[in-house]
């Protein structure tokens, strides 16, 4: 028996890959159209799926108090995540007989299994390519043609202006 199916079976009933985390995105221009799994829950996530903070812990959450939400597209998504993994949760009573509020009912207890790997793992949805017919239109357009066209008008767009503004004058007198 390897040390992972060692560690599995000592930590059983728990996941394989440790508490659940959270989706960041990973810092510097670089990289922060990325998402990885950071090192905890925002407080502000908690309280917003309803789990208190020192609960948490307990039942495979990673907390980090110091995270801020900097996005509302990223706390919901992270809200969610909780969501989910709060509804498939298993709760198990910390001594069989003395069964407390929040622990889950003994069918469910039968039932449940050990996640092996990654929970709830974080994915990066591919955007989707809509393919398009390639017309004559198309053939016939001079990219560079055109851009060479259009730096020119930036450049001279000033003096044109003036020359335009120089003869109204011109017609008014």
């Amino acid at each position: 028996m390897g040390a992972r199916q060692k560690k599995a079976v000592k930590i059983f009933p728990r996941p394989t890959a440790g508490p659940l985390r959270p989706i960041v995105h990973g810092q510097t221009l670089k990289y922060n159209m990325k998402v990885r799994a950071g090192r905890g829950f925002s407080l502000e996530e908690l309280k917003a799926a309803g789990i208190p903070k020192k609960l948490a812990p307990t039942i495979g959450i990673s907390v980090d108090h110091r995270r801020k939400n900097r996005s509302l597209e990223s706390l919901q998504a992270n809200v969610q995540r909780l969501k989910t993994y709060k509804a498939k949760l298993v709760v198990f009573p910390r001594r069989a007989r003395k069964v407390k509020a929040g622990d889950s009912t003994p069918e469910e207890l039968a039932n449940a299994t050990q996640v092996q790997g990654s929970y709830l793992p974080i994915t990066r949805e591919k955007p989707s390519v809509e393919l398009v017919k390639v017309t004559d239109e198309m053939k016939a357009f001079k990219a560079y043609y055109k851009l060479r066209l259009e730096r020119t008008n930036k450049r001279h767009y000033g003096a044109r202006l003036k020359k335009a503004a120089e003869a109204e004058k011109e017609d008014k007198k």
